[in-house]
């Protein structure tokens, strides 16, 4: 065996490779602003999708000659693109507005350094290459008086989170003002628990956080309910409060690039609810921008159509007529005249092209106010993707002669990435399923729990199963209730009050009925997974529901009844796996890892997981971090309630998963 050479020399080369890396991609940047260059001659669009596809096929193939994953470098080379993409949009739009163009801009945001406000604004000066000269406020309405004051160029507002939807205050706040918007910029928001050198969870008292962050981390806070909530003006506001304590009693919810401002580091990382956390900050000045005819542009506009009927559907139709997008509505109440609203839109179109121009003359004549808030460019950069084929997916070359589901066919499975590119994503109440969004489910069988527990006894179990971080209770053995149709809305109306989506189990047809219509999804039990009747049925209703692998099943079996829901037109579909029989292990179902792989490499559909009919108490922590790094899209748990400490281990693995 040859001797390694010495670990210093090889962190010497890694180095060295890093900083020739750098370099090529600050030449790479450069010479996409000379394509913008280009492309401000000819007036040619910002993006050539079918050329991305092509680079994006041509380096999977040379990456693979080299021993790179596919998927690897298609992550690497989407973000590259989406650089190279608004720079070059940057670039056209100041070419566009060259009274617009300093050395330095004053920029009004909330907080003081270290807010998310803040980080978007700089993000969105460095992009332009100026300096920022940062002026922080405590409101929505301060950032707004110093632009129209003249005390800043621009005020930067958070318009939406991911997690915790609109920012209703920004909506008001641009009622009553006359600046328009110029721009908009989204930024990761990446919540840490923050505080002094050599702090410890077990040393807190108390958190400091702006309310949105504490929105967006309410799961992770709701396991920590020993901890006092000190809301804050803003995020930078809550760093500098625990900077400034004697002791490690304290921390904040931030930001890590915000929290090295203050000395103060991280914790916890990835408190958020969601995975995928990101806001949206619209741009606003005293005058309003030209956006070129190449550059994707975002018209946002405020109405009121006034109290008769259908005028809101009127108004939208017109939309629809000059076929113009529209991406965002919003509704607002007008202050001072009760029970009428003011409505946001935004719209995927240049206020200069011939559609929107005569659209909103139509809206003029229908409503009784209308005004445009700004034209400004779209900064939203969908990803390219390519299909199967240009992935190079090597072709199933078994002797099996039945084809499989997954392969490439000229009419795809509708389960398929090559039906559907974009992962599918399922929110029914607190549960979010796919896309990036991870769940925790727990399964109670209703006889055993009837028995233990009477219905007070059952509130208190549903309270500690919300506290440990599930959003969801499946709802098993529906059809041995001696009186299901009295006590399913009781224990629905349980569920209600504590945020926990009611997902009834359909272990027989004769379940469908009464289930369907007192449940928020249904749970197709793996028992009926080959009854096509059931499925047939199940794949017409307008309601979420889980499909369970049935335990002697294959995996193409388990798509092929995917596929028949799916056909009758019910998108809401989740898979669930809980394991299947071996010949070796007759009795003992074992979890199928390398189908949860195959499915999430070829199909958008979320999948989760239900480990514990397949493993041993002991063994949850480590395949729960397994099951993680696969990319599940949630883990069921069953609740057994003849174990004491069934409880505590569900909740550390619901912990594990979120962490």
């Amino acid at each position: 065996m040859q001797t390694p050479q010495p670990l210093h020399i090889t962190r010497e080369q890694i180095t060295q490779l890093d900083n020739e890396l750098l370099s090529l991609l600050a030449e790479r940047r450069r010479l996409s602003l000379e394509v913008a260059r280009s492309k401000e001659v000819d007036v040619r669009p910002i993006r050539d999708t079918q050329r991305e596809k092509e680079l994006l096929a041509r380096l999977v193939k040379e990456g693979r000659e080299k021993g790179l994953d596919a998927h690897y470098v298609i992550s690497l080379y989407q973000s590259i693109i989406e650089d190279s993409v608004l720079n070059q949009q940057a670039y056209l739009h100041g070419r566009a507005n060259p009274e617009t163009q300093k050395q330095q801009y004053c920029i009004a945001y909330l907080g003081a350094r270290g807010s998310y406000s803040y980080l978007a604004a700089s993000r969105y000066c460095q992009r332009r290459q100026v300096e920022m000269l940062d002026l922080g406020c405590q409101s929505f309405d301060e950032i707004v008086q110093a632009v129209e004051s003249g005390h800043a160029d621009y005020g930067f507002l958070p318009i939406e989170n991911t997690s915790s939807g609109s920012i209703n205050e920004v909506y008001d706040v641009l009622q009553h003002t006359s600046l328009a918007i110029v721009g908009e910029t989204t930024i990761e928001v990446s919540h840490c628990l923050l505080g002094k050198a050599g702090t410890k969870v077990s040393d807190i008292k108390t958190i400091y956080a702006h309310p949105q962050p504490i929105s967006q981390c309410s799961r992770y806070l709701s396991q920590h309910k020993e901890l006092r909530l000190e809301y804050c003006s803003s995020s930078a506001e809550a760093m500098e409060k625990v900077n400034q304590l004697a002791d490690n009693s304290a921390a904040a919810i931030g930001s890590l690039e915000g929290g090295a401002l203050y000395q103060l580091e991280s914790i916890e990382t990835g408190l958020a609810n969601q995975k995928i956390n990101q806001s949206r900050f619209i741009v606003v000045a005293r005058k309003a921008v030209a956006v070129p005819e190449q550059l994707p542009a975002k018209t946002t506009l405020i109405m009121a159509t006034g109290q008769k009927a259908g005028a809101l559907v009127e108004a939208l139709l017109v939309l629809k007529a000059h076929q113009l997008n529209m991406s965002k509505l919003e509704s607002r109440p007008i202050p001072g005249t009760p029970w009428e609203e003011m409505f946001y839109l935004d719209i995927d179109a240049n206020i200069a092209s011939e559609a929107m121009q005569a659209g909103l003359k139509q809206l003029e004549r229908i409503t009784r106010f209308i005004k445009v808030l700004g034209c400004y460019p779209c900064e939203t950069v969908k990803p390219t993707q390519l299909s199967n084929s240009q992935l190079l997916i090597e072709p199933n070359t078994s002797k099996n002669q039945n084809p499989s589901p997954s392969a490439p066919q000229a009419n795809p499975y509708r389960y398929s990435k090559a039906y559907k590119s974009q992962d599918t994503e399922i929110h029914s109440g607190a549960l979010s399923l796919g896309g990036g969004h991870v769940g925790a489910i727990a399964k109670l069988a209703l006889t055993r729990a009837l028995t233990q527990l009477n219905l007070g006894q059952f509130d208190h179990r549903v309270k500690q199963l919300k506290e440990a971080g599930f959003q969801a209770l499946i709802l098993e053995g529906v059809h041995q209730l001696t009186s299901a149709e009295f006590t399913l809305p009781k224990l629905r109306q349980t569920l209600q009050q504590y945020d926990l989506q009611c997902i009834i189990a359909i272990e027989q047809s004769a379940d469908l009925t009464l289930a369907s219509q007192q449940a928020d999804m249904l749970f197709v039990s793996g028992t009926q997974m080959f009854n096509q009747s059931l499925l047939l049925q199940v794949g017409t209703l307008p309601i979420p529901l889980f499909l369970e692998r049935n335990d002697m099943a294959s995996y193409e079996e388990f798509l092929a009844a995917t596929e028949m829901i799916l056909s009758q037109g019910n998108q809401q579909l989740i898979l669930c796996d809980s394991g299947v029989r071996t010949f070796n292990h007759a009795n003992l179902p074992t979890l199928d890892l390398s189908s949860l792989i195959q499915i999430k490499a070829t199909s958008h559909l979320p999948i989760v997981i239900n480990p514990c009919y397949a493993i041993a108490d002991d063994a949850l922590m480590a395949q729960t971090q397994g099951i993680k790094q696969l990319k599940a899209d949630g883990l069921v748990m069953n609740d057994d309630l003849d174990t004491p400490a069934s409880l505590e281990l569900m909740a550390e693995v619901v912990r594990e998963l979120y962490r």
